[in-house]
């Protein structure tokens, strides 16, 4: 099983999802454990000379003011935890949680926490063994971090709460007993390290990126065969007329296109079939540019947190100094994440309309609903419904989440980020929006095969890969039949890669 070696400064996108998704192992390098181990001799110099700081001799939040003896240390860091894992709702899927406990390790291994090497450790172990704490996916305001959630991952490092082992959900002691992995006592320190950070928010956010910056592709290939059966003037998309406006996102989705297209012979150009194209096809670049655009702001701002340390107090053992910020904070995530969101939902939108002229006869030409047989049949009359419903939810679940903040931990805590929430809410975007690309890759095929006066003429190099994938899996529609069940095949050749690597085997990278 391969490794990916952490130091909280050089984690990317590809080694989290390899971690998250193919379980990857985790194992620190030797300058992590070097300067984890001089955050902590700095921690107990602390503790023992009492000095007053934040979470490790006081109280946490409102209680800031209250002191903490020494001898109260250890029951401190507990009553931290079991206080704080107060989440509820459906558990957290297996990529979100390893995806957030390969980030919490991550930012603990800079060497700016005060965690023991031996506690960072067994939170390895628990990833590397598949030890998946039970984390309820509600309870985050983002703000202090992902209190809630990642108070919920440690509770079986201490034998408590929940944990899923071999697909199994079992008591948190018994699923670290059948792992092999001893479980810990926290001390100074330890508890507030382990939750005070972003990264239940940043793990959820960053899976859903991945997946975006692989659908842009997809949109563009869905585009594509809605411009074959539409006859689509390729005359918008030249490389001229977007270096008049260069957004690199509008460029490289025009590029796409027209290489996608290279050799049809179904496509038109101005005045051969129509002067021009309504919006939902000939302004693909720009819309289809925004949201590249814009889903790539997003991935540099993930970069950076990624490789961040995020809770409170850091540590700076050379400069000796504990000092209590809002590194924690999670609003550069929050606006991130609602950014997605509504990036993922514009494509979704526009995707929509494409469809709906597919299956509209007054605006395509082709037979209504793409059936030959309709009244009997019903075709594609209610893909498209679906297609509506799935991007009428977006609208609403494109609402910012940053935009609210609700005062906590009596006002001390008195501006949130509610960055968690705008993470699982691009998540469901996303969904649905891969959904509706793949309605529309249906119907695209379908279209093609029902553009009667178009029939013998060649589809682009792109195109035809593309259709060749689709109907290796889901033959024509000749008769009403359970489409569902074509949706759901076309969703596993999507999630599986098989059409951007077919077009690309075709006609090269895409952008």
């Amino acid at each position: 099983m391969e490794t990916i070696y952490i130091d909280g400064k050089s984690l990317s996108l590809d080694h989290i999802e390899k971690v998250a998704r193919q379980d990857y192992k985790v194992s620190l390098t030797e300058e992590a454990i070097r300067n984890i181990r001089k955050s902590r001799e700095y921690v107990d110099e602390l503790v023992k000379n009492d000095r007053v700081v934040y979470g490790i001799t006081t109280g946490f939040g409102n209680f800031a003011d209250v002191i903490i003896s020494r001898d109260q240390t250890e029951e401190l860091q507990k009553n931290l935890i079991v206080s704080h894992a107060c989440g509820v709702g459906e558990h957290l899927p297996k990529e979100s949680v390893r995806a957030a406990m390969l980030l919490r390790a991550n930012a603990l291994s800079r060497g700016f926490s005060g965690i023991r090497i031996q506690t960072l450790q067994t939170l390895i172990d628990m990833l590397n063994s598949s030890v998946l704490p039970a984390i309820p996916e509600k309870g985050s305001l983002g703000a202090s971090g992902d209190l809630a959630p990642l108070a919920h991952m440690v509770l079986p490092l201490i034998s408590l709460g929940e944990a899923y082992f071999k697909g199994e959900l079992l008591p948190g002691a018994l699923a670290m007993e059948r792992a092999g992995i001893a479980p810990i006592v926290l001390t100074s320190k330890e508890g507030l390290a382990l939750i005070n950070g972003t990264q239940v928010m940043t793990g959820i956010g960053a899976l859903t990126l991945c997946d975006a910056l692989n659908l842009l592709k997809l949109c563009d290939i869905s585009a594509a065969l809605t411009i074959e059966a539409l006859n689509g003037i390729t005359d918008a998309f030249i490389p001229d007329l977007h270096a008049l406006r260069p957004h690199p996102g509008q460029r490289d989705a025009a590029a796409n296109l027209l290489k996608i297209l290279q050799g049809s012979s179904r496509t038109s150009r101005q005045g051969e079939v129509r002067v021009q194209d309504a919006y939902s096809l000939r302004c693909i670049p720009q819309v289809h540019g925004a949201s590249r655009d814009a889903i790539f702001h997003v991935r540099d701002k993930v970069a950076v947190e990624v490789n961040s340390v995020t809770d409170n107090p850091i540590i700076f053992a050379d400069m000796d100094m504990a000092v209590s910020g809002g590194n924690f904070h999670g609003q550069p995530m929050a606006l991130s994440f609602d950014y997605l969101g509504i990036a993922l939902s514009e494509l979704g939108n526009i995707c929509e309309r494409r469809i709906e002229r597919l299956v509209n006869s007054q605006l395509s030409g082709l037979p209504a609903f793409l059936t030959e047989q309709g009244g009997l049949h019903s075709g594609f009359m209610i893909a498209q419904y679906t297609a509506a419903a799935l991007v009428s939810e977006n609208k609403v679940l494109s609402h910012p989440a940053s935009v609210d903040s609700i005062p906590s931990s009596g006002n001390q805590e008195d501006h949130v980020s509610m960055g968690t929430i705008a993470a699982r809410k691009a998540r469901e975007i996303y969904f649905n929006v891969r959904n509706t690309i793949g309605i529309e890759l249906f119907a695209g095929a379908q279209a093609i095969d029902l553009n009667i006066k178009d029939r013998g003429k060649k589809l682009g190099k792109g195109s035809e890969a593309a259709y060749e994938e689709i109907r290796k899996i889901v033959p024509k529609v000749e008769k009403d039949r359970e489409l569902y069940l074509d949706f759901k095949k076309i969703a596993s050749l999507m999630e599986a890669n098989d059409i951007i690597r077919a077009v690309e085997n075709a006609v090269g990278p895409l952008n």
